[in-house]
């Protein structure tokens, strides 16, 4: 993080703290500008001629490195993006003062645009105007999941992490040869074991019946779930969630840049595994928890609970392998064919409501062999049905 605040510093950051008082300005330009004619050193010079400039906050300042690693996270205006039309069901009031991760819309409107199948908005479970509710979730969540990752980002900033700016900082770094380069390879292939397995944890934790009805619950809301899902959730539930990912640097050393890479690659599977695509059939999907896995944790509740790997829920016995019968399309699909055929009569109805309460008995007896217990299904919505016109 310290990489952001420098060039944030650089070419913003210095010019705004810089309007701030600074009680040396009082005693005048001027006799700085004469003082500074007699010193050859240009650098000094400089300082000296412009130190009525200087912000009380230096550069080294917590409370300065505080304000600007939180306002580093958000950027743009949130009414300018949200007021388009080129976000179908959103459409809020403009929240000037309000602002938004770049990587969040950009990467979740490129998927829910050119990845997302537009057709699971046909689902029953699809809520109204969910994209926006997706959207506003989440952007209440960030200004208190920014505040409690900070202590984090600012540790990282004043040295107390083990991240590394060079290959020669690092370790066998003063060796040479490959075994820098094998240790770099090596700190990805540990960084993304570790997370794995203590989010496998952590979210398996928060669907304990305590944690899962106070924490988890609002990110279950969505149960066929868009891009824009990814981080709508509690902001308690994302700190937890995100806690493995800055303990890694602070346990062992990693390449600066490479975290970097890390941190901004967790965030875009994030967003990639909620598009609600099953896939099946691919030989991976035994070795990648991938969007059809997620897809059937958000349908299930109790299963597939790891981030990037199935390791951890087959060893958990959470595993579920993605099979074409689970794929939600197919309710989509249905829905689609019975209106094209005109079947909109009540024998009809009454057939897809028997369909549907014979699946939410089976839900419910997946749910009752459960280990955690925690999933709430809620019944009265599930036996819901639209009916055909």
């Amino acid at each position: 993080m310290d990489i952001a605040l420098h060039y944030f510093d650089e070419y913003a950051g210095d010019a705004i703290y810089s309007r701030l008082h600074n009680p040396l300005a009082g005693l005048g330009k001027e006799s700085f500008s004469s003082v500074a004619l007699n010193v050859t050193n240009s650098e000094v010079t400089q300082y000296v001629a412009n130190l009525p400039e200087l912000s009380v906050l230096p550069r080294d300042s917590v409370l300065r490195q505080c304000i600007s690693l939180y306002g580093i996270t958000y950027v743009g205006k949130f009414s300018s993006l949200l007021s388009s039309q080129r976000l179908p069901e959103c459409r809020p009031k403009p929240l000037h003062t309000l602002g938004i991760l770049l990587l969040y819309f950009s990467v979740a409107t490129f998927s829910y645009y050119f990845i997302f199948d537009h057709r699971m908005k046909l689902h029953p479970r699809w809520l109204k105007n969910q994209v926006r509710k997706e959207i506003m979730f989440s952007l209440e969540a960030f200004p208190m999941l920014d505040l409690l990752t900070l202590p984090w980002f600012l540790g990282d900033v004043r040295g107390y992490s083990q991240l590394y700016d060079s290959i020669a900082e690092g370790p066998f770094g003063a060796a040479g040869g490959w075994k820098p380069w094998a240790y770099m390879a090596f700190s990805v292939a540990f960084f993304l074991w570790f997370t794995d397995y203590c989010i496998y944890w952590i979210h398996r934790w928060l669907h304990i019946p305590f944690l899962y009805r106070r924490l988890h619950k609002p990110h279950h809301k969505w149960i066929i779930p868009s891009p824009f899902a990814s981080h709508a959730f509690h902001p308690v539930d994302g700190y937890l969630q995100s806690v493995p990912y800055h303990i890694a640097c602070y346990m062992f050393p990693i390449h600066k840049y490479m975290f970097i890479g890390l941190f901004s690659f967790v965030n875009l599977w994030s967003i990639f595994i909620h598009d609600s695509d099953m896939l099946c059939g691919h030989p991976l999907e035994h070795y990648i928890n991938g969007p059809a896995h997620h897809t059937l944790h958000h349908i299930y509740f109790t299963c597939n609970y790891g981030q990037y790997f199935t390791w951890a829920d087959k060893v958990g016995g959470s595993f579920r392998v993605p099979a074409k019968g689970d794929d939600p399309l197919d309710a989509v699909l249905a829905v689609i064919e019975q209106k094209k055929a005109g079947l909109g009569s009540r024998s009809s109805s009454e057939e897809s409501l028997r369909t549907t309460r014979q699946r939410v008995l089976d839900l419910l007896a997946e749910e009752t062999t459960s280990e955690s217990g925690s999933e709430e299904v809620d019944v009265a919505t599930m036996l819901s049905v639209k009916k055909s016109q």
